[in-house]
């Protein structure tokens, strides 16, 4: 014999695609994380503009560099798109502006590279402040890991931006940075242990 008094229906909430949610994210974060999914995009193809402009010139080491960073871009939209699904949000894919391709010089290429590293960083921070403020501690986990990566990311790009500065338009310096990029050598200086 069942009672119906004792048992109640669970409403479950759910998102825009029907997925269950186990909690809403605001509307503000939201915009932000489909904003930062699509700056990451747009990173990706500005990568690949830079890749080819630098195989255009026989600098392999740049072009393969700057592919596998545009391959990374593109999977952190991936992850995003990912974690936006699983807090049962569809994604909006915006149009990516067409990505710069020229360029008077080596400096001018990876001095765009730390420009949009560091804006990524600067959306990436905005994310998380939006987040702490909502006290949605998904979001905050999910993006503990992605903060230290970009800082990574920021670090290596202005690491990179230093060595082609100080090689001032020298061409065999150039290439002496192509190859240590060519052989996955090119690092920043660690001075911990």
């Amino acid at each position: 014999m069942t009672n119906s008094a004792t048992q109640a229906t669970i409403t479950i909430p759910v998102g825009p695609a029907g997925r269950a949610m186990a909690e809403p994210m605001s509307s503000e974060l939201l915009d932000l994380m489909e904003a930062h999914l699509n700056l990451e995009r747009q990173s990706a193809a500005d990568y690949l503009a830079a890749a080819i402009w630098f195989a255009e010139r026989e600098l392999t080491g740049f072009a393969e560099h700057l592919r596998d960073e545009a391959k990374q871009e593109q999977e952190h939209a991936a992850k995003f798109a990912d974690y936006l699904i699983s807090r049962g949000q569809r994604p909006v894919l915006d149009t990516i502006e067409p990505p710069r391709q020229q360029w008077p010089d080596v400096e001018q290429v990876i001095a765009n590279v730390f420009r949009m590293e560091a804006d990524v960083t600067a959306s990436v921070l905005q994310l998380y402040g939006t987040a702490e403020k909502d006290i949605d501690r998904r979001t905050t986990v999910f993006l503990d890991a992605i903060v230290d990566a970009q800082r990574l990311s920021e670090h290596e790009a202005a690491y990179l931006l230093g060595r082609v500065k100080f090689a001032a338009g020298n061409p065999a310096a150039v290439m002496i940075i192509d190859a240590e990029l060519r052989e996955g050598e090119a690092e920043p200086a660690k001075l911990e242990g």
